[in-house]
């Protein structure tokens, strides 16, 4: 069996968010220092309302020039690259608020480490968030390559399917749901590799940095945590 790129990338409806005009306001600036657990109540009630269509995101003309000459990120996360998984809109926050890296398969690499080392030591970001999110059409692709050994990924997306493989392999005894359980196995331990990674792993050891892992349920809009 050969993944193509369709089978890859995955596809799904979007659901459509109602906007209540009264509601159109900028959102607040983060206020610094913010402790972790802090930075994730404020994350997590960013989600309650993107899922009951409140959000507050609306002209961000004078955000934008307030972050222009500097960002002070409050949280940084690891998210997939999928198109329907911003992680600024499911948390409803705004400009320069979050330090997101994005790939499919949320996995760390190298450069997405070096770019939260830099957020950590610049910014003092308390919180490193890693999401993972249902019907991820790369963790997906990885579960099907371990069930068929012949099996190919085309392109560079070869490395992506071995750097989930790890992950998916905890769970292929699994009784349930195989790729929900791979979904969730995978962003546990990209969180415990981020936790664990130099500079990092001060941070986590001296408590000045939490690393989280969470789940993102497409049809939802809901937030999971995990870790």
């Amino acid at each position: 069996m050969r993944l193509t790129r369709r089978n890859f990338l995955g596809t799904s409806a979007a659901a459509a968010v109602a906007l209540s005009p009264g509601l159109l306001l900028a959102a607040p600036a983060a206020k610094a220092p913010m402790s972790a657990d802090e930075a994730l109540s404020r994350l997590m009630d960013g989600n309650k309302r993107y899922i009951a269509g409140k959000t507050v995101h609306g002209n961000l003309t004078a955000r934008r020039d307030e972050v222009a000459p500097k960002q002070q990120p409050f949280a940084m996360v690891l998210s997939c690259a999928d198109s329907r998984v911003p992680p600024e809109l499911i948390f409803d926050e705004t400009l320069g608020a979050l330090f997101v890296v994005r790939v499919a398969g949320n996995y760390a690499e190298t450069g997405g480490i070096g770019s939260f080392q830099y957020a950590f030591e610049h910014f003092h970001s308390p919180l490193l968030l890693v999401l993972g999110h249902s019907a991820c059409g790369a963790v997906h692709a990885t579960v099907d390559a371990m069930k068929d050994p012949n099996a190919s990924a085309p392109g560079d997306i070869a490395a992506i399917v071995n750097a989930i493989m790890p992950s998916v392999k905890k769970v292929a005894n699994t009784s349930g749901d195989i790729y929900a359980a791979a979904i969730a196995q995978n962003a546990r331990d990209n969180a415990g590799k981020l936790a664990a990674e130099p500079l990092l792993h001060t941070g986590v050891a001296e408590h000045r940095l939490r690393v989280a892992s969470a789940v993102y349920d497409l049809q939802s809009g809901r937030v999971s945590l995990l870790t």
